[in-house]
């Protein structure tokens, strides 16, 4: 059942864009980066020299960076879950070849290199309970999550316009860390993962850019609603073994908060930013009450950042159990 019948006619008329964005914002797959370019290769005969050489780097990361790290991969293992949400998406068609459902094919496939990048460090570094994390990825999966979006393609790509400038954000900055830490390997595997995440952002950015064109008055209600729903972390729901759904996620967003890698600040300057990319000011011609919504969504950055300089995180790390005692 069709139930955003314009939204549907929307996603037809910019499907040739679709397809013309795979081009843009894709590279072969055949040139494309892959984990091995960045983690020991079984076959190599300096393989066990090499994995040494990564736990030799890894022992600089402090107990905090390597818990973000692990959340980071977790939120990246969750992406079947994140398909799986886009496919329903009105106007994206699962089983034909048209430009839509092959951007999300291509997406997917891009975005797979991360968990797995990501996933093999975290079993090399020597640092990791790697079964503790396994029943975390398992749990990720198992538990989903909501987007809150409700098959709509306006707040989808609303959504994923603002996560994929999440995910950059904590992957650049993640890489930063790393390298401090001396480990320039791990600061490349997430320099390369936040660039993927940089291009996403960008051609999200613009197929919104479209729906405004198109049709800004039901564009703007899609994006306030968004805001006034606030944006779930595709990680909410992150446990541990034998704890309760989204018990872990708080402890993971505190230590990022600490360290700097993703803070209250980052909420607020990403939607700013967004206001401003889709030039929301400047827009004519607007119903009343997509008028009333657009000041809504223009009051926000100002509120998030004082609330972002009252918003004082816990002091004392949580003691996961993915990280080794001895580490």
């Amino acid at each position: 059942m069709i139930i955003y019948p314009h939204r549907e006619e929307v996603m037809k008329q910019l499907e040739p864009f679709a397809m013309e964005s795979l081009a843009s914002f894709y590279g072969r797959i055949d040139t494309n980066w892959q984990p091995t370019d960045f983690c020991p290769r079984s076959e190599d005969k300096d393989f066990a020299r090499e994995i040494k050489e990564i736990q030799e780097r890894a022992k600089a990361l402090s107990y905090e960076v390597l818990a973000v790290l692990i959340g980071n991969m977790v939120t990246e293992e969750g992406l079947p879950t994140y398909e799986s949400a886009l496919f329903p998406v009105e106007g994206i068609h699962h089983l034909e070849a048209d430009g839509w459902s092959r951007w999300v094919r291509s997406w997917t496939a891009e975005e797979n290199r991360h968990g797995d990048v990501l996933n093999r460090y975290l079993y090399l570094c020597g640092r990791v309970d790697m079964k503790q994390l396994e029943i975390t990825i398992q749990y990720i999966l198992a538990d989903g999550f909501n987007t809150q979006t409700m098959d709509d393609p306006y707040r989808s790509f609303i959504y994923t316009s603002f996560q994929e400038r999440a995910t950059n954000i904590s992957h650049r900055r993640t890489a930063m860390l790393a390298k401090k830490a001396g480990d320039g390997v791990l600061a490349k595997i997430c320099g390369v993962v936040a660039s993927d995440e940089a291009r996403h952002e960008l051609a999200y950015k613009n197929f919104v850019a479209k729906f405004f064109e198109l049709d800004p008055d039901e564009t703007m209600l899609a994006f306030e609603d968004m805001m006034r729903k606030k944006i779930a972390m595709p990680a909410h729901y992150l446990r541990e073994h034998g704890q309760e759904k989204g018990s872990t996620f708080t402890h993971f967003a505190e230590a990022a908060q600490r360290i700097g890698v993703y803070t209250a600040f980052d909420y607020a300057e990403i939607i700013e930013a967004l206001i401003s990319f889709w030039n929301i000011k400047s827009i004519k011609g607007l119903k009343p009450e997509a008028e009333n919504a657009r000041d809504y969504i223009c009051s926000l950055p100002a509120r998030y950042k004082k609330l972002a300089e009252r918003f004082k995180p816990a002091q004392r790390p949580h003691k996961y159990k993915w990280i080794l005692e001895y580490a």
